[in-house]
């Protein structure tokens, strides 16, 4: 009998498919609904101290082969997030409290909310593309990501996940980063800055010109990211980045990833992508005479 259970970091996972942060996740009934489609554990939106109202439209572009956005981290703040969490942690998954700062203080103190809310779990964003003195503009220093991941983990008991950038020469360095400030699992990759055009308007489509680019146009990235910190670091990786079909999931699996994430598919394909994943899972694991999903980890580097 094949099994697609996962321990990551300390969290049991029925399943090694997750709920990327940033779909679907900004009410308490939206992720447990997530969660009863089959995911293994959902990722809440990224929350603040303060209610934030995020850029004006336009923030989203629609593309072939993805999407482009560039939401400016919008949200009601850590206060307002508890009764979404209260209704969260009732589903049949482990929630995972995303978070976003500018300190280490304030990301420890909103890792200690989210604990207090019921969260199993909490990811610190040091990789949110389009949102100033937030997210990349801190995850591409090894220095400050270190010291973000240790205060967070000297405030809080559940496991300390940290979502990287792709938009860096040092993603080797900060991986290590996380792992020297007591990480116990990195997140690899958020979106991949970008833009686009209209050429009617003869100006750039999003109002912050630039935003994240996700879907299957960034899978390439995403992997050649999982790869190298498999090779760099000593902890858990979650792989992100055009997920759409357990092909996918094991590209990811096979080039170090323990578990995987899935946003963008949510929206191109619907919430029934986490069964069919998973599906293709086991009948991989089955066809390939293999007990379960953690024979698959690491395999590409063999």
């Amino acid at each position: 009998m094949t099994s697609l259970q996962v321990s990551l970091a300390g969290l049991d996972l029925r399943n090694p498919t997750m709920l990327a942060s940033g779909i679907m996740d900004e009410t308490g009934a939206s992720m447990r609904r997530m969660a009863e489609a089959g995911a293994g554990a959902v990722v809440t939106k990224s929350i603040g101290r303060e209610p934030r109202d995020g850029y004006p439209n336009p923030t989203l572009v629609e593309l072939d082969d993805g999407y482009i956005n560039a939401m400016g981290l919008p949200g009601p703040g850590i206060d307002a997030f508890e009764e979404e969490m209260i209704e969260a942690v009732k589903g049949p998954a482990p929630v995972i409290g995303s978070l976003f700062a500018a300190s280490p203080e304030d990301f420890a103190f909103l890792a200690q909310r989210m604990q207090r809310f019921g969260a199993s779990a909490v990811e610190l964003n040091l990789s949110c593309p389009h949102a100033k003195g937030y997210g990349m503009e801190i995850g591409v220093d090894p220095d400050a990501v270190q010291a973000i991941v240790r205060e967070v983990k000297n405030a809080v008991d559940i496991p300390v996940l940290a979502k990287l950038t792709p938009n860096t020469h040092l993603l080797a360095d900060v991986g290590r980063a996380v792992e020297r400030g007591g990480g116990d699992a990195i997140v690899a990759v958020n979106t991949v800055k970008a833009m686009a055009i209209s050429v009617d308007a003869r100006r750039p489509v999003l109002y912050n010109r630039t935003g994240g680019l996700s879907g299957p146009a960034i899978k390439g990235v995403g992997l050649r990211c999982v790869y190298e910190l498999y090779g760099a670091v000593n902890i858990p990786i979650v792989g992100v980045g055009g997920i759409e079909n357990a092909t996918d999931a094991l590209e990811y699996m096979m080039a170090g990833a323990t578990a995987v994430q899935i946003g963008s598919a949510v929206g191109r394909i619907g919430i029934g992508v986490f069964g069919h994943v998973t599906r293709g899972l086991t009948k991989y694991l089955e066809a390939n005479g293999m007990r379960s999903i953690g024979e698959v980890v690491g395999l590409a580097h063999e």
